[in-house]
């Protein structure tokens, strides 16, 4: 069973930029992937971008260029790096991690809002 938990959302200003963490316990070695999606109320839950445990990236089209997703040298843990945010950008963040075993684990999510 794998745990994750997000950290550092909040307010931030149209512009700024903002790094969300993402620490994961529990069965740590099982995981093959971490990922970072976004939701809006009413919205379908869409992919920001995902780091396989070798660190081969892949990100939405729309996501490239001011996010840049990394992983910390324990595999343990995800990061999103958030720059010139906009008022769109604002939603709540999820962290996911793939295991090997097909199984995906989801955080409970960091709410960013940025304001105009």
């Amino acid at each position: 069973q794998v745990y994750l938990m997000e950290s550092g959302g909040g307010l931030v200003q149209s512009g700024g930029s903002l790094r969300l963490s993402c620490a994961a316990s529990g069965s740590t070695a099982s995981i093959s992937a971490m990922g970072w999606y976004r939701q809006v109320p009413g919205k379908q839950r869409e992919l920001i971008a995902r780091i396989t445990r070798s660190g081969s990236t892949n990100y939405a089209d729309s996501m490239k260029g001011r996010f840049t997703i990394s992983r910390d040298n324990a595999n343990n843990a995800a990061y999103l790096q958030m720059n010139s945010l906009k008022p769109e950008d604002t939603a709540v963040y999820y962290c996911k991690a793939d295991t090997y075993r097909a199984y995906s684990y989801w955080g409970q999510g960091t709410q960013v809002t940025v304001s105009s």
